[in-house]
């Protein structure tokens, strides 16, 4: 279940990237708020939590 959660979590995070013309005054806050989230649940999965 922690593997799913991760995969999906890098997807997101991926497809959150500003690369988009219409995405670029997002900043970083998109990508960066799911690269929090993906740090928090890969250090939940290492300490066997999730």
């Amino acid at each position: 279940m922690g593997t799913i959660l991760i995969v999906i979590l890098v997807l997101l995070l991926l497809g959150a990237l500003p690369t988009w013309p219409y995405s670029s005054s997002w900043g970083y806050f998109p990508s960066g708020g799911l690269g929090l989230v993906l740090l928090i649940v890969v250090i939940l999965a290492l300490t066997g939590r999730v």
